[in-house]
């Protein structure tokens, strides 16, 4: 009889011999770029583009989900390396996660990977003034506020974090109204202050309501935000479908450019997001906002 130990040594043993997921034809992968020094030691990205460039590309920098405290860059090859061979480049970061920083450390990490792709433009090939952001569940939450949130330290640095477009995919959009940041029926004082949301700000939600809002996109929206494609699960038990159309409602309101597709019995993700419909989606968007003209 085979013992647990034993099956999780084969189960890693075999995923190590199958390594990183197949890249699609023509891609060029540089990974574990550094891109940032922080307290907590380096931040890395991955870095994906055509391995024959005639010209600057557009870029996607892509934030992976996990709860603020798990995930990896790694997620963007399931999820945004298709676009390479369209003619765009995808930087895909790692940040710092719950058990290393608490917020705003999340999003000063995307701020700051924004910059590497400017001010690594040239060496890169890099259009440094097309660049996008597109993150699901935490990472679109992230994504989120790299398109709604100022960066307060803006004035200190030669390169500007801000950018040109942001797909948000069933991000959390005002995390005091997330379920499991508020006491209720069904969800104990306890339980609030173990969630996710907790975790990510330091204290449960309902107790820092200010910093909740310094982390929600929704209370950032303004009318100079970039246009915004948010697509979302309607049978999503992890983030309702609310989280979206309210930043959706936020933004058309202020008059922001902002799409909502939402899929019909979809879940927090899954195959819905993997379809030919979701990648047209992303496709077209990317097109009308940071795509060559």
């Amino acid at each position: 009889m085979r013992t647990p130990l034993l099956g999780s040594i084969l189960l890693a043993t075999a995923a190590a011999a199958q390594g990183p997921p197949r890249l699609p034809d023509g891609v060029f992968a540089e990974r574990d770029v550094v891109y940032a020094e922080t307290g907590n030691g380096p931040l890395t990205l991955d870095l994906y583009k055509p391995a024959a460039v005639s010209e600057p590309l557009p870029v996607v920098v892509f934030v992976h989900g996990g709860g603020w405290k798990g995930g990896d860059k790694r997620a963007a090859v399931n999820n945004a390396v298709w676009l390479v061979p369209e003619g765009y480049a995808v930087v895909s970061i790692n940040y710092r996660l719950t058990d290393a920083a608490r917020w705003p450390a999340q999003i000063e990490d995307c701020y700051a990977a924004v910059r590497w792709v400017r001010a690594n433009a040239e060496r890169h090939g890099f259009r440094a003034d097309r660049v996008a952001a597109w993150g699901t569940s935490a990472g679109g939450h992230l994504a989120g506020l790299m398109g709604t949130r100022p960066d307060p330290d803006a004035a200190k640095h030669e390169h500007d974090s801000r950018v040109q477009a942001v797909v948000d995919w069933f991000g959390p959009s005002d995390l005091l109204t997330m379920p499991p940041n508020v006491v209720s029926e069904t969800r104990t004082k306890e339980q609030v202050a173990a969630s996710n949301g907790a975790k990510l700000l330091g204290s449960p939600v309902p107790d820092v309501p200010g910093l909740a809002k310094d982390a929600s996109p929704l209370h950032h929206v303004s009318a100079d935000d970039p246009p915004f494609l948010i697509m979302h699960g309607s049978a999503d038990q992890a983030v309702p479908l609310v989280q979206s159309k309210r930043l959706h409602e936020a933004l058309e309101a202020a008059g922001v450019e902002s799409t909502l597709k939402v899929f019909h019995w979809a879940g927090h993700g899954g195959k819905a997001f993997q379809t030919d419909k979701a990648r047209t989606a992303v496709r077209e968007f990317l097109k009308s906002t940071i795509g060559r003209p």
